[in-house]
């Protein structure tokens, strides 16, 4: 396992755990802030997500590598499925402008996070089939822009609206049902802490379908699913472990920080954040 104690080069920050992913929340930092801060504070790499980039993703992307950072994902397509996704043509259109401003941003991964339970559906094995219907049309087109689709599991908590795709083992399903060799996987903390299969199914996706690995902690008494998430350290999930599986597994790219924190973390100053993300990445994960 890497020792990051004294190199944490590998730490990636998601500008999410800044609050840029929603709007009225975090402090405002336009990207060229962000960077500079990353960069200044040995951070290896930037997620942003499409909000954020808007028509400037090449101006932004050399303004990432200019500072000695990589872009290291973006965050992410529309639903591809759910209540949000019931006009095949549109959401094709919208995933597919998402693998162009990855393009254009110099990504190499574009995170999809899949959306809930299509409608006139119950359960979630109709809505996996529309969703490895809708990948299977993506994939081509992504990798012709040389862009690597990371499917996200989530929580099961979250299956009805926002992930019909709960688990790692039907991440992996979905990987080898589509065949294409730019789909893999990104692992959250957050939403696989509490998977006693992890390890297995982390061995059958093996460093040819693993994507991205994104960092923060579940609190064990959580006020909201979607905006309490912890710092590392602060909560339940044992990160050492997780990792071991992960880089046990193959995996040796970034790791990602990606706290969404509307009532702490959003709310602090992100010289702060920034800092004490640095902090805990060197000495507990």
């Amino acid at each position: 396992m890497r020792d990051f104690s004294a190199d944490h080069s590998a730490l990636a920050l998601n500008t999410a755990s800044l609050g840029h992913n929603l709007d009225g929340y975090g402090a405002g930092w336009p990207p060229e802030r962000v960077i500079d801060a990353c960069a200044a504070r040995g951070f290896g790499s930037i997620v942003f997500w499409r909000r954020e980039i808007g028509t400037r993703a090449a101006k932004i992307g050399e303004r990432v590598r200019a500072a000695g950072l990589s872009v290291a994902g973006l965050c992410r397509t529309p639903f591809l499925v759910g209540g949000e996704a019931t006009d095949r043509q549109a959401v094709m259109d919208g995933a597919k402008a998402s693998v162009d401003m990855a393009a254009a941003l110099g990504a190499p991964v574009l995170t999809i996070v899949v959306g809930g339970v299509h409608p006139g559906t119950k359960g979630t094995a109709a809505s996996l089939k529309i969703l490895a219907d809708r990948v299977a049309e993506l994939a081509p087109y992504a990798q012709a822009c040389g862009v690597r689709l990371a499917l996200e599991p989530l929580h099961p908590v979250y299956a009805g609206n926002r992930s019909c795709l709960t688990t790692l083992r039907d991440a992996v399903d979905l990987c080898e049902k589509v065949g294409a060799p730019n789909l893999g996987i990104a692992v959250d903390v957050y939403h696989v802490w509490w998977d006693s299969d992890l390890e297995t199914q982390l061995r059958r996706a093996g460093p040819g379908r693993l994507f991205g690995y994104h960092l923060c902690d579940w609190l064990a008494d959580t006020t909201d699913v979607l905006l309490d998430r912890g710092m590392m350290g602060d909560g339940v999930a044992d990160l050492k472990a997780i990792r071991a599986a992960v880089e046990g597994a193959g995996y040796a790219g970034p790791c990602e920080v990606e706290i969404f924190s509307a009532g702490n973390w959003w709310k602090r100053d992100p010289n702060e954040v920034l800092d004490v993300i640095v902090e805990r990445f060197r000495t507990l994960c």
